[in-house]
């Protein structure tokens, strides 16, 4: 395993990058900013968010700035000084104010990109998604970055995150000069997730902490629970942060990084971690309902059904062979560092 090139403790200041970062309050930001904050090769660390009074605090080098990807005018005077612009900001529910979701999902990479090029950034970094390549039997065994982005998929997270990236994409090629690093990680856990977010994110992570809970209960009884084997990846929201910061100081080449933690899981394996015992169904007990689902009319947050109509598995050879990251947690690592908690 490749050492990081963060640390979490306070270093001297040797280096003089300005990195700014969008969404720096949510999951991931709360994951990355210690690292950069820690390390000597930066000099300031810039949280930008709808609400900066939130930041202040959680990370002591970190100045923060108000920004927001729905306001592009809000950017330039976030992003002033910018060497390396680190986009994370998303609407991953589509709850909060459905109509807006494409606005700030895919036109907000664009706002974001091009208020960094009037910064005279040399980096952008943005966190896609698995759910990019979204959800269909076309899929390889192992999905390779290479393969077709999902822009037309019926799941609004899928298509906007597809969607986003063709914009970055498009925008990107005007300006070769700067480094565009994109990371598709898989279902995010970890103890620290903001809103206790679960492979199904939002109004569902609500849904998901009842649904624990009601297992663990359920667990106590002894008696078999019925759960289908289908097939996902975890990855820890702290070994994202470490790929995110890889791209942040340079670490690899521009592209596309798929991030899974080592190894698939299956819900039924999820389960049998609350201490369940297990009547393990087909894939299909899961699959098929999802599809059937899908075809219907669904609100926004229901649509992440989706994510168990066919399995989705990627490869994540480039991660660690040209970005030089290695996740600390394997998936299921990651899910019991998740229940621990």
């Amino acid at each position: 395993m490749s050492a990081s090139p963060a640390t979490t403790g306070p270093s001297p200041r040797t280096g003089d990058l300005t990195v700014a970062v969008t969404g720096a309050t949510g999951t991931f930001g709360s994951s990355l900013l210690p690292l950069l904050t820690g390390d000597a090769r930066v000099a300031d660390v810039v949280g930008v968010s709808r609400h900066p009074d939130s930041g202040p605090g959680l990370h002591g080098r970190a100045e923060y700035r108000r920004g927001d990807v729905a306001d592009p005018a809000s950017l330039p005077s976030a992003f002033r000084g910018a060497d390396v612009v680190v986009h994370l900001a998303y609407d991953i529910t589509g709850a909060t104010n459905p109509g807006a979701t494409e606005t700030v999902n895919s036109e907000g990479v664009r706002s974001a990109f091009r208020a960094a090029v009037d910064a005279g950034a040399r980096r952008f970094v943005y966190a896609s998604s698995l759910a990019a390549y979204g959800f269909s039997p076309d899929h390889p065994p192992h999905i390779p970055e290479s393969h077709r982005l999902a822009v037309d998929d019926a799941f609004f997270y899928a298509r906007d995150k597809a969607r986003s990236e063709q914009l970055l994409a498009a925008e990107s090629a005007d300006h070769p000069e700067i480094e565009v690093h994109v990371l598709r990680p898989c279902g995010v856990v970890g103890p620290e997730l903001a809103g206790a977010k679960l492979p199904l994110p939002g109004p569902l992570a609500t849904l998901g902490r009842g649904l624990l809970a009601a297992a663990r209960q359920y667990a106590r009884l002894g008696l078999p629970l019925a759960v289908p084997a289908f097939p996902l990846q975890l990855v820890h929201h702290d070994d994202v942060g470490h790929a995110l910061a890889r791209c942040t100081l340079g670490e690899g080449p521009a592209g596309p990084y798929n991030i899974a933690g080592d190894g698939t899981v299956t819900l039924a394996d999820l389960v049998r971690e609350l201490g369940a015992s297990v009547l393990e169904l087909p894939a299909e007990v899961a699959e098929v309902p999802s599809r059937a689902t899908m075809t219907l009319p669904l609100p926004l947050p229901m649509q992440w059904v989706a994510a168990t109509s066919y399995p989705a598995v990627m490869d994540t050879t480039r991660a660690k062979e040209e970005l030089g990251w290695r996740p600390r947690f394997t998936g299921i690592g990651a899910w019991r560092d998740t229940i621990r908690s």
